[in-house]
C-alpha cells in the first residue's frame, strides 16, 4: 500500500526556539492515527507545521504528502490538494453565512481539480445530507461562520465543513477540547462516518476518552519535539492508568 504521508527527521522552530526535533511519522490510506503527549511536546506544532503555518519555520527535515513535497506547497494548494486542519480553537467570521462560506470552498476545489461548480440546487442538496450526517440542525446552513456558536457547535462546523470538503487526510488537532460526551460521540461519529479505504486521519488528543469512539490503528506519544513510543490502540489504555512517566523515563 502506498504511504499517503511521510514525515522524516523533521525539525521545526518559532524564532530561536526549536519545538520539533526530529519527527519521523508514517501515514498510509485508510489509517487512523493518534498523537498523544504532555503540555508542549509539539502536537500542535506539528499540525500547524504540515497545514503550512508560516508561524513555524521547519529547519530540517522532510515531509511528502501523497508523492509531492508537502512543504513546498502554499497552505492553499495543501487543502487543494486533499489536507484538512480541524483547530483546537475555531474561528468566528461574521457576516459571512455557513452556506456562503462553504459554497465558495466546495467551488473553489472543485475548480481546482477541473470540475464545474455546483449549481445552487445541486450544493444545497449535498449540504443537507452532510448537515445529517454529523447531526447539525439545518438552521446552522444561515448563520455566520461559529459566530455565538458554543464549543460543542464549532467543533461540529468543523467535522461538517471536513464532510463537505472530503479531505483525503483529516488532521484534527484537540478536536475534543472543552466537549462534553453527548458533542464528543457526535463528532466521533462524524469522523467514522467519513473513514474511507482511501483516506486518512491524524487525530491529536491529550485524552483518552476520545479514542474510545474514534479507534486509532496506530498511537504516537510525542515528547520534547520527537516521538518517543508507537503502539497499537491498547496504549491509550495504559496512558490512562499509568500516565507519560513511565515513557518518559524509558527514553
Amino acid at each position: 500500500m502506498n504511504t499517503l504521508l511521510k514525515i522524516e527527521n523533521l525539525h521545526a522552530s518559532v524564532g530561536e526556539k526549536e519545538i520539533l526535533r526530529g519527527v519521523d511519522l508514517s501515514v498510509r490510506p485508510g489509517e487512523v492515527h493518534a498523537i498523544m503527549g504532555p503540555n508542549g511536546a509539539g502536537k500542535s506544532t506539528l499540525a500547524a507545521v504540515l497545514s503550512g503555518r508560516e508561524t513555524f519555520t521547519v529547519t530540517e527535515g522532510s515531509a511528502t504528502y501523497d508523492g509531492r513535497d508537502l512543504l513546498a506547497l502554499s497552505p492553499e494548494e495543501r487543502s487543494w490538494a486533499g489536507i484538512f486542519l480541524g483547530f483546537q480553537y475555531p474561528v468566528e467570521i461574521p457576516g459571512v453565512s455557513n452556506a456562503n462560506f462553504m459554497k465558495a470552498a466546495v467551488n473553489e476545489h472543485r475548480k481546482q481539480r477541473g470540475l464545474e461548480p455546483l449549481g445552487a440546487g445541486a450544493f444545497l442538496k449535498l449540504m443537507k445530507e452532510k448537515m445529517a450526517a454529523v447531526e447539525m440542525d439545518p438552521s446552522f446552513s444561515g448563520r455566520g461562520v461559529n459566530v455565538g456558536f458554543s464549543g460543542g457547535e464549532k467543533k461540529r462546523n468543523e467535522i461538517f465543513q471536513m464532510a463537505m470538503l472530503e479531505p483525503r487526510l483529516a488532521i484534527l488537532d484537540e478536536t475534543d477540547s472543552g466537549l462534553d460526551v453527548d458533542a464528543l460521540r457526535i463528532v466521533a461519529t462524524g469522523v467514522n462516518t467519513l473513514r474511507t479505504p482511501d483516506n486518512a486521519f491524524l487525530v491529536i488528543t491529550h485524552y483518552q476518552r476520545l479514542l474510545d469512539y474514534i479507534v486509532p490503528d496506530v498511537i504516537h506519544v510525542l515528547y520534547q519535539g520527537r516521538i518517543i513510543h508507537t503502539a497499537g490502540k491498547e496504549l491509550a489504555l495504559e496512558i490512562e492508568r499509568k500516565g507519560y512517566d513511565w515513557l518518559i523515563h524509558e527514553n
